[in-house]
């Protein structure tokens, strides 16, 4: 999985996303097993339009039902507004780009409290903050919890409280 290429390939389309899931986790924590990157999207028209090009460029592929799988390029203008959660494969790894998120409040808000950060090779990123990637735990079914990524969190979180004047 080639994290950097999908990152500068979002950046040169000036995709407003935050990464989030276990690529943030990674980078912004600690190493984790991830299969694939999560972007949360702004929703917004021209956001879903620019995001679109950047997936052609990436040669996404995407379907509703396996008949349907396909090259995004050739999908046409706004299938990206179709569903909320899409699960892509590209040439440099798996990509999943989400539209809205169960838990954390808005995207706006949640922009507003993203971290700036840089991978290993320099390519800049904003990811979700810990306080909404704890919230989108925490949001999850019981089941599906990660409980390690949870105690790091609020780890991190107390950390920073008690580090606050």
């Amino acid at each position: 999985m080639n994290i950097d290429r999908i990152l500068e390939t979002l950046n040169q389309y000036e995709v407003a996303g935050i990464l989030i899931g276990g690529v943030n986790f990674l980078l912004r924590h600690q190493p984790v097993l991830t299969y694939d990157v999560d972007v949360w999207i702004e929703d917004t028209p021209e956001n879903l339009r620019r995001c679109e090009g950047a997936l052609a460029e990436l040669d996404a592929a995407w379907g509703k039902t396996e008949e349907d799988w396909g090259p995004v390029a050739g999908k046409g203008s706004g299938w990206l507004s179709c569903q909320g959660v899409f699960c892509l494969t590209t040439r440099h790894g798996a990509l999943d780009v989400f539209r809205s998120l169960e838990g954390p409040p808005s995207w706006t808000e949640c922009r507003a409290r993203a971290v700036a950060g840089k991978t290993s090779a320099g390519t800049p990123y904003l990811g979700l903050s810990d306080e909404d990637m704890l919230e989108c735990q925490l949001a999850l079914p019981e089941g599906q919890r990660k409980p390690d990524r949870i105690r790091v969190l609020q780890d991190a979180l107390q950390r920073k409280k008690t580090d606050e004047p």
